[in-house]
């Protein structure tokens, strides 16, 4: 299925872009996951040419239409929990700086999304021994860079907060430099707790005016 003209292009990208928002919020995949798998879904093919593919962008668009017609107030209620949740988490974690970002940050967070902090510390372990002096358990793995291939992939450590599962990325303190710059779209990437605290204020005033 290849389209003769740019409205054709949209067109299926919208499709795509819908498609993989629905995976998102109704069963929490990825959204590379959800990309991939959408495709296959309309187009029919492994591999379609890349300029038929939606970005994150787009996606996270769709996924916002999404929880605004179909999460209610019940998505309002998650979301609200998971953000006072990453506060805490964030007061806990203020001497390594931590910033949050992903779904909770954007608003698009449901039923199936977890917390995501990036610190920024002088050392990974430091925030390792922390945790562990404070009885929390926690998982080891690896995220990629978020500045791109050409960075080695940083130690991640996930834990669980009062139910609630929390991923933190561990940046050295100089990844920072940079690294407050909006979205393409003018959006944030991450804040940190005083952000965070004036996004619910602002939300929250928001809400109140409706």
């Amino acid at each position: 299925m290849m389209p003769s003209q740019n409205n054709d292009l949209f067109q299926l990208r919208l499709e795509i872009a819908a498609t993989a928002a629905r995976m998102i919020a109704q069963d929490g995949a990825d959204y590379a996951t959800a990309r991939r798998k959408a495709a296959r879904q309309v187009l029919g093919v492994d591999q379609p040419a890349p300029n038929l593919m939606p970005d994150n962008l787009q996606i996270e668009d769709e996924v916002r239409k999404y929880q605004a017609l179909f999460g209610g107030s019940a998505q309002a209620e998650r979301l609200l929990h998971l953000r006072q949740t990453a506060l805490q988490v964030m007061d806990a974690l203020a001497a390594f700086n931590p910033y949050l970002t992903g779904a909770v940050l954007n608003g698009t967070a449901g039923e199936h999304d977890d917390i995501h902090l990036q610190l920024f510390a002088d050392s990974a372990k430091e925030v390792e021994i922390f945790l562990l002096g404070r009885n929390v358990n926690i998982d080891i793995s690896e995220t990629p860079h978020f500045k791109g291939a050409r960075h080695d992939p940083v130690e991640t450590v996930s834990f669980l907060w009062h139910k609630e599962a929390v991923h933190a990325e561990l940046y050295e303190f100089h990844d920072l430099r940079g690294a407050l710059k909006p979205r393409a779209d003018g959006r944030l990437q991450r804040v940190d707790a005083a952000g965070l605290r004036a996004l619910m204020t602002t939300d929250q005033s928001l809400e109140q005016d409706e």
